[in-house]
């Protein structure tokens, strides 16, 4: 059996593979250091390019599966991509405790006022009587209660939050006080001291939270996205800041990354961006490596794998 595997780990799975598998190394521009033509598998990593993804396809004509590390796999489901009867698997909930984490950081930073803390501090400035809230009896929805959304209400919880989720196929999940249909979660806006947006890129999401959305947010909610940018209309949030039509927000995420110099989102003073890096951890890579494997033992036992991506829903 032969893998197509990114130079930057390929050291790091091979001593765990069988004697009888082959590697072909692939670097980020998509040259690879052998015969692929014959490739069953193909293992790609972090910031794939699609010219990238394509050449490995076009290398690899007899390739059956395809693992992403990422979570989203918007950037791969390319009308290329999908003239290819190919097995995707993704990396959903690698990245699901440093988000999490990452959430609850924004959710205390906003609450404690902890930018305006910062501020007095380098003005050695001893000023008291800031508004500051608690957590505690505040309602969070997590538009998107899968993996990286579950995460999230187990540590909102323990701050004594009531949680509402929405999600394609709507069930009870632990630590939600309310769970309900994708095409419902506006109907719970009017009671969400804050809104996190957790859910995949796709036709359906793209621009969700427009001019209309943002106007049915209360004028004290605080909105989180760590999922992706394209989900917002940038110009409508803008507009919504400025105006007062919610509280503030909190981007690890916009449609350009980097965002643009000339953004007026980078001077807003109740905008708290963040350069994507909610997901960053030393431990990401060894998740990530571990649900390989993982998958890849399945592989060759013929059995089910982890992460399945059902490409048309687009997660």
């Amino acid at each position: 059996m032969k893998l197509i595997l990114p130079v930057e780990i390929a050291h790091e799975i091979e001593p765990h593979l069988p004697e009888n598998t082959t590697v072909v190394r692939v670097d980020s521009e998509g040259n690879i250091d052998g015969d692929a033509t014959d490739a069953e598998i193909y293992f790609s990593w972090f910031y794939l390019q699609q010219n990238t993804l394509h050449r490995v396809l076009d290398a690899a004509p007899l390739l059956r599966w395809h693992h992403a590390p990422n979570a989203g796999v918007n950037h791969i489901l390319t009308p290329k991509y999908l003239e290819r009867d190919l097995i995707l698997t993704n990396g959903a909930g690698v990245h699901g405790i440093p988000i999490a984490e990452f959430v609850i950081t924004y959710l205390l930073a906003y609450s404690k006022r902890l930018p305006s803390l910062y501020k007095l501090q380098n003005q050695h400035n001893w000023q008291r009587g800031l508004p500051i809230q608690e957590l505690f009896d505040k309602t969070l929805l997590i538009i998107g209660a899968g993996g990286i959304g579950q995460e999230i209400a187990v540590r909102a919880k323990a701050f004594g939050m009531r949680i509402f989720g929405s999600c394609r196929h709507p069930e009870p999940l632990p630590n939600f006080d309310k769970v309900v249909g994708a095409n419902k979660w506006k109907e719970l806006l009017p009671e969400a001291d804050f809104v996190v947006i957790s859910t995949p890129l796709t036709a359906e999401t793209k621009g969700m939270i427009d001019v209309e959305t943002l106007g049915l947010f209360r004028t004290d909610s605080y909105l989180i996205n760590i999922a992706r940018g394209a989900i917002v209309d940038e110009s409508a949030l803008a507009t919504a800041l400025q105006e007062g039509w919610i509280a503030g927000a909190a981007l690890d995420t916009v449609f350009t990354e980097p965002l643009p110099a000339q953004s007026p989102l980078w001077t807003l003073p109740n905008v708290f961006i963040t350069p994507h890096c909610s997901g960053n951890s030393p431990r990401v890579k060894e998740r990530t490596l571990a649900l390989f494997l993982d998958n890849f033992n399945r592989y060759c036992q013929g059995k089910s794998l982890r992460n399945v991506v059902d490409k048309t829903a687009g997660y």
